[in-house]
């Protein structure tokens, strides 16, 4: 069991799928499933690997953009490795509808330069879009973006 579980060929899959690599190569005894079973729950390996989705599914609320530049997506992305300018992030904007991305290199994650960006970037070059989406991160969620929006 352990040759299978964790030679060349394996990869710490469930019991079931122990089971039949085990019969699969030519071995057979009348408790196989449930020593297989126990086998994996054991395996520290298997649980890190294992299946991680443990909660109920939850119904999908998708975004719907009837129009180019109506809905924005924004996050930073980093902390990154210093470029040569001195920048540590980038402020990234999706346009739901089109696809389209604006980005800006930071070298600071601040409430001026959120708000800033959103009026030059967004506002400025396309119009006011209906939706802003975040994920309500500490550059978004404060009295300069709320002012703004």
């Amino acid at each position: 069991m352990e040759e299978t579980l964790f030679g060349v060929c394996g990869a710490h899959q469930s019991g079931r799928k122990l089971h039949f690599q085990i019969k699969r190569i030519g071995y057979y005894w009348p408790t196989i499933v449930k020593d297989c079973m126990d086998y994996v729950r054991r395996c520290q390996a298997c649980q890190f690997h294992a299946n991680l989705i443990h909660q109920p599914p939850k119904p999908l609320h998708p975004t719907i953009a009837s129009w180019s530049f109506d809905a924005w997506g924004l996050d930073v992305v980093g902390p990154m490795t210093k470029s040569s300018g001195g920048h540590l992030y980038i402020l990234a904007a999706t346009d739901y509808f089109s696809n389209w991305a604006e980005g800006v290199p930071l070298k600071e994650v601040e409430n001026e330069n959120v708000a800033d960006f959103i009026c030059t970037n967004i506002i400025y070059r396309y119009r006011v879009p209906k939706y802003i989406i975040t994920d309500n991160g500490k550059p978004f969620c404060n009295s300069l973006i709320d002012k703004l929006c």
